[in-house]
């Protein structure tokens, strides 16, 4: 349930990314309440997330579900460029953040 969990709080981490350019450095109102409320709801979730995944590997996730969905966004809505090393990139990305979840395991805290 943990990386259910986390999964959303990337997918979350992207809201908040793709949000805060639309803010326009929160000058506008909508955007900037999306903005706070996905930023919330992906650190929260990130938070239940830790309690049984190892800090690293799920800020690693997380972080990187967050930059590759946010370049993939940027590249569709922004017109930023796609270039092949872009794209290349990505995927390093990609498989670097399937390696963490593979090489994870579970951990209890010693708190």
């Amino acid at each position: 349930m943990a990386w259910v969990l986390l999964l959303i709080a990337g997918l979350f981490e992207i809201c908040w990314s793709i949000g805060m350019k639309l803010s326009d450095g929160f000058t506008r109102l909508w955007p900037s309440v999306f903005t706070v409320a996905g930023l919330i709801v992906s650190m929260g979730l990130l938070s239940v997330a830790v309690k049984s995944l190892p800090i690293g590997t799920a800020y690693g996730v997380w972080v990187g579900i967050g930059a590759v969905g946010t370049a993939l966004l940027g590249m569709l809505l922004f017109h930023e460029p796609v270039t092949p090393a872009r794209i290349f990139f990505l995927l390093l990305l990609v498989v670097a953040i399937v390696g963490l979840e593979a090489t994870a395991g579970e951990c209890t805290p010693q708190l």
